[in-house]
């Protein structure tokens, strides 16, 4: 199948948009691949199907260019997915739901030496940043129990370690606080504009991305112990904001995941299946994959819609029988699976462009987007509002 978006030049670039016609793409998204395309030193914008528009920039999209932008990766450096397999004796999910710690506290490495998450920590904090860590964030960020559902690929999952019933950890999550602080300090100086020190810049990215990644394993060990379970190693781990040097140029991400041999888990919503898959992306499509279903409403036309259509408990309870904690209610709206594309459909256009195979999906069981605290036992409450972090 071709693409929908035939590459098309400008004097710089070409853009390339990996979906079938049936696919729903925004046209202000493909345009913001064009006015990236238009940036000085622009070689290639490849669109991923689960392509929507962004403040300035499309999300769902890498960009290759022989300068380095900043605001294409965005403020949220280092954001991931990680997959974490846990033993669970069982995984009723209201149960599971009331035990998830409040991941809106963060861990302070003083008040909380004796946490036994911290032995994930091997040696310093990146960038020396305490603030937020162990924290899962706003917008699209989860931490989500889950059951491995159909194996597509016996060989891939086996290879994973992974098989049809068993339960992981899936953790959405980024730099938090450290990614903004480094876009900021270069848009203040410089704008839109690239990096005039590219390496000064990448320093300070590479921080940010180790920073994400150790605080997914942070959020999925202090879940872990909640639940009365042994914190494990990630089977998948793959940061979709970031930029890379590769082919002589700046290979930037945004809400595009790297599909070179490598394993992603592309998320699907709260309430359908995620999909892993093994990424055999080539040059045309930047080396990369889908990171999602990708969001085809805006956040006030899902909070308008979704408040005419569903009451709070209803968006508490999932089209899978999953359950969600959500103590945010217009988060619960903005984030309701309607809101978001089909991802059946944007595997499928993986699969047709041969940018990827499926291995497996993962069916949540329990959702976990921000502490609800009128759910927790009033001691709970207290302790929970008494070291409370907004970080």
């Amino acid at each position: 199948m071709s693409p929908q978006h035939p590459a098309q030049h400008s004097p710089s670039a070409s853009v390339t948009v990996f979906a079938s016609p049936g696919s729903w793409i925004e046209s202000d998204a493909v345009a913001q691949c064009h006015q990236v395309a238009a940036l000085d030193g622009m070689v290639h914008v490849a669109g991923m199907p689960d392509l929507h528009p962004g403040k300035g920039a499309p999300i769902g999209a890498a960009m290759m260019s022989t300068l380095l932008y900043p605001f294409l990766v965005g403020s949220d450096i280092g954001c991931g997915i990680a997959v974490f397999p846990i033993r669970l004796r069982r995984a009723a999910p209201e149960r599971i739901a009331a035990r998830f710690p409040d991941l809106d506290r963060a861990l302070d490495p003083d008040r909380d030496a004796d946490d036994p998450a911290w032995a994930v920590l091997d040696g310093e904090v990146p960038a020396g940043h305490a603030e937020g860590l162990g924290t899962v964030g706003r917008g699209n960020h989860f931490v989500e129990l889950a059951v491995v559902g159909t194996v597509f690929e016996p060989g891939a999952a086996d290879r994973l370690g992974l098989a049809a019933g068993d339960l992981v950890l899936v953790v959405h999550s980024g730099s938090r606080g450290l990614g903004e602080r480094i876009l900021r300090a270069h848009t203040e100086a410089y704008g839109a504009g690239p990096a005039p020190d590219p390496a000064a810049y990448l320093a300070a990215h590479d921080e940010a991305v180790r920073w994400g990644a150790l605080n997914r394993r942070l959020l999925a060990a202090r879940v872990a112990h909640a639940l009365g379970a042994e914190p494990t190693e990630p089977v998948v781990d793959q940061c979709h904001n970031l930029v890379e040097i590769r082919d002589g140029g700046y290979l930037h991400r945004k809400g595009a995941a790297p599909g070179d041999g490598r394993d992603v888990l592309v998320a699907g919503t709260r309430g359908t299946p995620s999909y892993l898959v093994s990424g055999h992306a080539g040059p045309e499509a930047n080396h990369s994959v889908a990171h999602g279903a990708g969001r085809k409403m805006s956040r006030a036309d899902a909070l308008r819609r979704g408040k005419a259509k569903h009451t709070v408990q209803e968006l508490r309870r999932t089209p899978v029988g999953s359950v969600v904690v959500c103590g945010d209610r217009q988060l619960l709206f903005e984030e309701a699976p309607t809101a978001y594309k089909r991802i059946e459909q944007v595997v499928a256009d993986l699969v047709d462009h041969d940018l990827a195979t499926p291995v497996c999906t993962t069916v949540p069981l329990v959702t976990y987007k921000t502490p609800d605290l009128r759910a927790a036992p009033a001691r709970d409450r207290r302790d929970q509002r008494r070291g409370r972090s907004r970080s």
